[in-house]
């Protein structure tokens, strides 16, 4: 990997941790662990880390930049002259100026982190996909919560992560661990 690979971090934001903690069921719960160890990797490279944050519309929202849970999670805070692209809507590529990032700085290849991956990170993943970006996912990289299921109740959280990941592998990008991206990128 070198400066045309991008770690794109998506929504790891306090509220996140918040619903965690309230006891939200989840898969992934080292979900935290693996972003920080791809923070702590890309950085030590010296390749891009980019974020994208949720910034809903609606005052009541929690995903707010002004709210404690619009706050990014201590694993994921941005540092330095990292760019911060804060969006209203599911994908990091409406209306954020993302893709002109991208294009400019040479980024060809997203390596796509964060939560949630049924929603934003699905969005973002596919939407990067549709723009002729490669895209990368480490699995064990994202929060995934239960997903409500339109018939009622919800659908097991990591039945749902295994949905969204295999639809993402079939058709936008490469699922992989989090080991085998830290294996690819350049040390001294």
């Amino acid at each position: 990997m070198d400066q045309t690979t991008a770690l794109l971090i998506v929504d790891m934001q306090m509220e996140m941790t918040f619903r965690t903690e309230a006891g939200r069921p989840r898969a992934t719960p080292q979900a935290e662990d693996r972003v920080t160890d791809l923070v702590a990797g890309f950085r030590s490279a010296g390749l891009p880390v980019l974020h994208v944050h949720h910034d809903a519309p609606q005052p009541e929202s929690p995903f707010r930049r002004d709210a404690p849970g619009g706050a990014p999670m201590p694993c994921a805070a941005p540092m330095g002259d990292e760019p911060v692209f804060w969006k209203t809507g599911s994908s990091g590529f409406v209306d954020t100026g993302l893709e002109d990032h991208l294009r400019k700085n040479g980024i060809t290849r997203l390596v796509i982190v964060g939560g949630v991956a049924a929603f934003c990170v699905n969005s973002t993943a596919r939407s990067a996909a549709n723009l002729g970006f490669e895209v990368l996912v480490p699995e064990d990289a994202l929060i995934a919560f239960a997903l409500p299921s339109r018939h009622g109740g919800d659908i097991d959280a990591d039945v749902a992560l295994e949905v969204i990941l295999s639809a993402l592998h079939a058709g936008f990008g490469k699922v992989l661990p989090t080991q085998e991206v830290l294996d690819q990128l350049p040390t001294d």
